[in-house]
């Protein structure tokens, strides 16, 4: 089935909210929420196609724009490539020019709404962080928690508590700690361990070992909780996605100083097998809050990382 490429645009504005916008009914998938956008012409460039379209259903200008994701989806009757940017800067003041209703929503109310189901991947992109903070060895805990707190303050918004060398008993008691300095800032936390410990500690999700993600048959934690999975292959981003997980994490992307004989996958790589795969996925390994520009051009979510975004190292 050939894809209708389509330009999509998450518009945000200053308040947390995004412009969605309802089909007309008598369109494919009509009666439904939407976010704007519209067919890109043969030959057309995205972000031209994107313009366009944007001037001629909302009569906004695009002043700030990346790319967000990238969706392949098939329905029964036709198949659509979502070409997803991110809109933080408009002109002029978005209406419904040829008559269809707008609506600014808050991110976190976008689940509220009956969306597509291409637009699903859209929306648990929207509602994550470009980066993902990853911790490292924990040591002292007073000082772990003092830099955690900085890198709080900082703007990290979604944390993934690593700490492989601590017993369970222990792993908890931190986490119980981080969980509240994370929320105390309205950041997310996910466990480095078992989903059951998530309930335990109040945590907000799971991140899954690329061992656990193959040893699994399906998500192991219901929909109001992240579930994460760390991958290194194309089979491993396919189980993440078989197992309906809310993102993944792709590494090696660059050399690494933790494991200077792996092969780096590499911004070309990264892109080929993102495209493959509609859900984010951050770019992880050797990388840094300067790399983020080439993890949205190859379609990632952003980056994840510890060095970069961990105080004092």
């Amino acid at each position: 089935m050939k894809y209708v490429h389509v330009a999509v645009a998450v518009i945000c504005n200053d308040q947390g909210q995004v412009l969605i916008a309802k089909r007309p009914l008598d369109k494919h998938q009509g009666g439904l929420w939407e976010f704007p956008g519209g067919k890109v012409e043969a030959g057309e460039d995205v972000l031209a196609a994107l313009t366009r379209e944007l001037y001629e259903e909302l009569g906004i200008g695009v002043e700030q724009a990346r790319p967000l994701i990238r969706v392949r989806h098939c329905y029964p009757d036709k198949a659509v490539l979502l070409d997803v940017w991110r809109l933080d800067g408009f002109s002029g003041e978005p209406h419904g020019c040829e008559g269809q209703l707008v609506e600014w929503c808050m991110v976190d109310d976008l689940q509220k709404r009956d969306f597509p189901k291409a637009n699903r991947p859209i929306i648990a992109a929207v509602q994550l962080p470009d980066c993902y903070l990853v911790t490292p060895s924990p040591g002292a805990t007073d000082a772990f928690l003092a830099n955690l707190e900085i890198a709080l303050q900082q703007g990290v918004g979604l944390v993934q508590l690593r700490a492989k060398g601590m017993v369970a008993d222990e792993y908890k008691v931190l986490a119980r700690q981080v969980v509240a300095r994370c929320h105390t800032f309205g950041a997310r936390l996910l466990l480095n361990g078992e989903p059951e410990w998530v309930a335990e500690v109040g945590a907000d999700g799971v991140q899954l070992s690329s061992a656990k993600l193959q040893s699994l048959a399906q998500r192991p934690l219901t929909k109001e909780l992240l579930v994460a999975a760390s991958c290194h292959t194309e089979a491993e981003l396919q189980q993440a996605l078989k197992l309906e997980v809310d993102f993944a994490l792709l590494s090696p992307i660059k050399w690494t100083q933790s494991h200077p004989d792996t092969e780096p996958l590499g911004w070309d790589e990264m892109r080929r097998l993102v495209d493959e795969v509609p859900m984010p996925v951050y770019a992880l390994g050797g990388v840094g809050r300067d790399d983020l520009t080439d993890s949205f051009a190859a379609g990632g979510q952003g980056i994840a990382a510890i060095r970069s975004l961990w105080p004092g190292l």
